[in-house]
């Protein structure tokens, strides 16, 4: 089987995809000024980027929306005791971890129109099911399902975007889906809010609703998928009418001249976990895995604090964190945008670690409720738009639809041994200050900086050696890293 590290030259289809573009210049093919390529682009940001980012929106409420029922009295119907609540958070990522390789893997195979609109529309329905249990030991098995279809779906999403554009627009449509997910999904208090005032409909409490709804609203938005999402490049024509031939040549032209991996060789599980040896990938999963540890614990406890250290009412506890979002999409498209303009990334995700260690410390170290909100906007902010930025650097210098694959899994699932430590660091018994929380996360990001600075000299010193000839990197002499 034919390696993609050792990139060899143009199979089949890129042959056709190069001889019906012939008359489309490189430099037009990369910097899209062909007014095909500008169509196509439009259509693929409203179809993939915009439709992925409703669809994570679900995701987001659906996996975080524990603590706004906990605030409308889940933990005291369920009897949530001890550990309880940390358990239901905890059981999730070790079915979300290790089904990552595998399930996508699957969504490369079937594509991910069908993987996709199938992992959502089950979640949905297994999310229903939070709202009817009887104890919090039966949600137990609920949330080790929902792992398992979450599994497929952010490393499918961020895999099927590197597949569509070339390496310097990445990052202005990661941050696009994920961002504009995060942040609709920020406003998942305020959703929850409103569902508990169904409280005593139909028997059941208002905890119960904010389950029950907002599983039905995954699946009516998660059946569309199958006719609106389109599929990888070369299969796209068969997506409903999406692009012709011609066109799906044309986007497979663009990533050939970008970085000339389009072509999938079959499946080789062996092959696949080999990619494994690269170290590399272990320090992308760092930059992932580490950032997710402070995303994840404002996720799950910034609604606890707000509440119950904070001093604000219910309300105000579900609420206040959507501005803190909105902020998050502000400040990550724009950073996005200059980072695709100028290609680079280290930079912006420095800058935001620089940001997160300040929100860490008014949040957690200075005097007054508003003050330390203030903090916060710090913390989600800078945090979650470093999601986009660790996805966008992984995807800029992985050469190989397998290896891209392998890669989106892995740092993905890192993010969820993420998830674990940040739903471990605040604990209950370290109410009202949540120092050990609060060091955890200030120690997360320090890993990432050291991560990405290691790297990123790496990237530095090759592309020198690359440019005065003395190297060629991941095999392919015209490639060079971006950093």
């Amino acid at each position: 089987m034919a390696s993609h590290d050792q990139p060899t030259a143009y199979q089949h289809d890129s042959k056709h995809a190069e001889e019906q573009t012939s008359h489309v210049d490189e430099d037009a093919l990369l910097t899209g000024n062909d007014p095909r390529i500008k169509a196509i682009k439009r259509k693929t940001d409203i179809r993939i980027c915009g439709l992925l980012g409703v669809l994570y929106m679900m995701a987001a409420i659906d996996r975080v929306n524990l603590g706004n029922a906990v605030v409308a009295g889940m933990g005291v119907d369920l009897d949530l005791k001890g550990n309880a609540y940390s358990i239901l958070i905890l059981v999730f990522f070790p079915f979300y971890i290790v089904f990552q390789a595998p399930m996508i893997a699957i969504a490369r195979k079937i594509g991910p129109r069908r993987f996709i609109t199938f992992i959502v529309v089950a979640w949905g329905i297994i999310t229903v099911g939070h709202g009817l249990v009887s104890t919090w030991r039966q949600m137990i098995a609920l949330r080790c399902v929902l792992g398992i279809l979450e599994a497929g779906y952010f490393s499918t999403s961020a895999y099927l975007v590197s597949t569509w554009y070339i390496r310097r627009e990445v990052a202005k449509r990661n941050s696009s889906f994920y961002l504009i997910g995060s942040m609709l999904g920020g406003f998942g208090g305020i959703l929850a809010y409103g569902l508990q005032q169904m409280d005593g409909v139909g028997g059941r409490e208002g905890w119960r609703w904010i389950f029950i709804m907002e599983g039905v609203i995954t699946v009516i938005l998660g059946l569309p998928a199958y006719v609106i999402l389109v599929d990888f490049p070369e299969e796209a024509p068969k997506s409903w009418k999406f692009i012709n031939e011609e066109q799906a040549q044309l986007v497979v032209a663009r990533i050939n001249a970008d970085r000339r991996d389009v072509d999938t060789p079959p499946f080789n599980w062996k092959e696949y976990i080999s990619y494994g040896k690269d170290w590399k990938i272990w320090f992308f999963a760092m930059n992932f895995g580490f950032t997710s540890v402070v995303n994840y614990a404002v996720a799950y406890f910034l609604p606890i604090v707000l509440r119950n250290e904070l001093g604000f009412s219910v309300a105000a506890a579900q609420c206040l964190n959507a501005p803190c979002y909105v902020f998050a999409i502000i400040l990550g498209v724009s950073e996005s945008y200059f980072s695709d303009k100028y290609n680079i990334r280290a930079p912006f995700f420095l800058f935001n670690c620089a940001l997160e260690v300040i929100g860490v410390c008014v949040l957690g170290f200075a005097k007054g409720s508003y003050v330390r909100y203030f903090g916060a906007f710090f913390i989600v902010g800078p945090g979650f738009a470093n999601i986009p930025f660790s996805l966008t650097y992984q995807a800029n210098n992985i050469l190989g639809q397998w290896k891209r694959a392998f890669c989106s899994a892995t740092i993905v699932g890192a993010g969820g041994i993420g998830g674990i430590i940040g739903s471990l660091v605040f604990r209950s018994q370290d109410a009202p200050a949540y120092r050990p929380g609060l060091y955890a996360c200030l120690t997360a990001v320090g890993i990432t900086v050291i991560s990405m600075c290691t790297t990123s000299v790496y990237f530095y010193s090759a592309n020198r050696k690359q440019a005065q000839g003395k190297r060629i990197i991941e095999g392919d002499p015209q490639f060079r890293y971006t950093y």
